[in-house]
C-alpha cells in the first residue's frame, strides 16, 4: 500500500437561499462532506461506492474509480484516502459492502497485467479484497468468474445478515463489445462462506441472454439482495423490461423462469444531456428489520414512461413472485429530469433511502442531488435536496455509472459525484449539527 495521506475536510452547509429566482428551500437535515477531490482529466474520482461498518457505525468506507479507496472513524466527517492495490490489478466498478463482523469488502473488475485495453486480460475476473481494520489495509484478494477470454463486469454484492454469507452477482460477456449474433449475455452469481477469502464455482442464473454491445440489449444491472430467511434476490435489465431471479437455498439452486418486474421505457441505457453516459439500470433490495414491511423485496430504477427521466420503485410481498405497479420517487411537478438512482433499505429501522440527481429547479443542465425516504414500503416519500451548491456537468466527462448509499439503524450515508472548475468529487452527507 502506498503511504496514506490524512486530510480533514470541513462541512459544507447547504445552501438555504434562493437559487437563480426559484422560491428558498427547506432546509435539508444533511450537510454536504466532500471526501475526495482531482482533477477530471486523464480519469478524475467519480463511480463512487459506500458502505457503514456493520460491527462499527462511526467507521465508513468509501470507494471511486479507478483505484482509489477512502475511510473514515468519525461517521463520515473526515476522511483518509490511499490507492487500492492487487497482483490481479484494480479497474474501476468499485463495491464496498459490510459483512456482519465488521469486514469491509472491496469488489472491482480486474487488469491483471497493468496494460489496461492494451491486454486481451483485462475483465478476465471478479475482484474482491477485504479489509479488517476499517479500511487501513487491504489483502491482495480473491477472485471469482475466472474465464478467459469472456469478459466479467459490472459487479454487486451483498450480505446475509443470519450467516454473514457473501453473495455476488454480474454479467459475464462472451466477449465484450462484439456486435456478433452469436456472442451473448449473461448474469452469473457467485457466493463465498468465509468473509469473500474463496468463492463458489460461477454460474448462470438468468434465462433470457442479451447481445454484448454494452447497451439496452444487454444484461446489465445485477444487483442481489437477501431476504430475511435467506432468500436470495436479484433483478437486472434487458430491452426495455426488468426481470427478476431468485434462489430459497442460498444461491445452490434458482427458478428456471425469469419473472418481468416492469416495463422500463427508454432502457437502462438513457440519455441525459451533459452526462457521458446514464444508467438506468435496477437495484434490488430488502427489508429486513422484522418490522411491518418484513420480508419484502424492492426494485428501484430510472425511466421515462412519463416522457421525461423519472425515478420509480416496484414492490414485491411475496418473495418476488407478483410486483406492484411502478411508485414515483421523485415528488415534483416539472418536466426536469431525475436520474442514476441507488436504493438502501436500513436492515434495523426498514426504512428506504435513495439518492439520485435531480434537475428541477433548473432551466438547463445544472444538477442537483437529492435524498427521498420512505417509512411505509415505499407507498409515500418525502424528499431534500442534499447538495452544497449546483454543479455543471459536461459531456465530454465521465462521471460513471453510478452513485450508492448505505443506511444503518438510522444512519444514512450517501454518495455521488461532482464536476466544477475542471475537478471531479465525491461527496456524502453527514446530519446536520444541531
Amino acid at each position: 500500500m502506498k503511504k496514506l495521506l490524512i486530510f480533514t475536510l470541513p462541512l459544507i452547509a447547504l445552501s438555504c437561499s434562493a437559487q437563480r429566482g426559484l422560491a428558498p428551500e427547506v432546509q435539508s437535515d444533511y450537510e454536504a462532506v466532500m471526501i475526495k477531490e482531482a482533477p477530471a482529466f486523464p480519469m478524475g474520482p467519480c463511480e463512487p461506492s459506500i458502505a457503514i461498518n456493520l460491527n462499527n457505525p462511526d467507521n465508513i468506507v468509501a470507494g471511486s474509480i479507478l483505484d482509489r479507496v477512502y475511510y473514515s472513524n468519525d461517521g463520515g466527517r473526515s476522511w483518509v484516502t490511499d490507492d487500492l492495490d492487487s497482483p490481479y490489478g484494480v479497474w474501476g466498478d468499485p463495491v464496498i459492502i459490510s459483512d456482519t463482523a465488521g469486514r469491509m469488502l472491496f469488489f472491482h473488475l480486474s487488469d491483471p497485467t497493468g496494460r489496461n485495453w492494451a491486454s486481451e486480460e483485462i475483465l478476465d475476473r471478479i475482484v474482491c479484497q477485504w479489509s479488517d481494520d476499517g479500511g487501513q489495509t487491504w489483502s491482495d484478494g480473491s477472485y471469482m468468474g475466472l474465464a478467459h477470454p469472456k469478459d466479467q463486469d459490472k459487479e454487486w454484492a451483498a450480505v446475509d445478515m443470519n450467516t454473514n454469507a457473501v453473495y455476488c452477482t454480474w454479467t459475464q460477456f462472451d466477449d465484450y463489445d462484439s456486435k456478433l449474433d452469436e456472442d451473448k449475455s449473461n448474469i452469473l452469481f457467485s457466493s463465498s462462506n468465509d468473509g469473500g477469502e474463496t468463492w463458489s464455482e460461477a454460474v448462470q442464473i438468468n434465462e433470457l441472454s442479451g447481445d454484448c454491445i454494452d447497451d439496452d440489449n444487454t444484461t446489465e444491472g445485477a444487483v442481489p439482495a437477501v431476504g430475511p430467511n435467506g432468500e436470495v434476490y436479484v433483478a437486472w435489465g434487458l430491452s426495455e423490461q426488468i426481470w427478476f431471479d431468485r434462489s430459497f437455498d442460498g444461491g445452490e439452486t434458482w427458478e428456471s423462469s425469469d419473472i418481468l418486474v416492469a416495463e422500463q421505457p427508454g432502457g437502462w441505457s438513457q440519455d441525459i444531456p451533459g452526462i457521458n453516459r446514464t444508467n438506468g439500470m435496477p437495484i434490488t433490495a430488502t427489508d429486513v428489520s422484522g418490522g411491518e414491511y418484513n420480508g419484502n423485496v424492492y426494485v428501484c430504477w430510472a425511466d421515462t414512461r412519463r416522457d421525461i427521466q423519472d425515478i420509480w420503485i416496484a414492490r414485491s410481498e411475496d418473495q418476488g413472485a407478483t410486483w406492484s405497479e411502478p411508485i414515483r420517487v421523485n415528488q415534483d411537478d416539472t418536466d426536469k429530469a431525475q436520474f442514476l438512482p441507488w436504493l438502501a433499505v436500513d436492515p434495523i429501522t426498514g426504512d428506504m433511502h435513495v439518492v439520485f440527481y435531480d434537475r428541477r429547479a433548473h432551466d438547463d443542465n445544472h444538477t442537483d442531488v437529492y435524498l427521498a425516504s420512505s417509512s411505509d414500503g415505499g407507498q409515500t416519500w418525502t424528499e431534500q435536496k442534499i447538495n452544497a451548491e449546483s454543479f455543471l456537468p459536461l459531456k465530454q466527462i465521465f462521471f460513471g455509472d453510478y452513485n450508492n448509499i448505505s443506511a444503518y439503524n438510522g444512519i444514512v450515508r450517501p454518495i455521488w459525484t461532482e464536476f466544477r472548475g475542471g475537478k471531479l468529487s465525491v461527496w456524502t452527507a453527514v446530519e446536520r449539527m444541531q
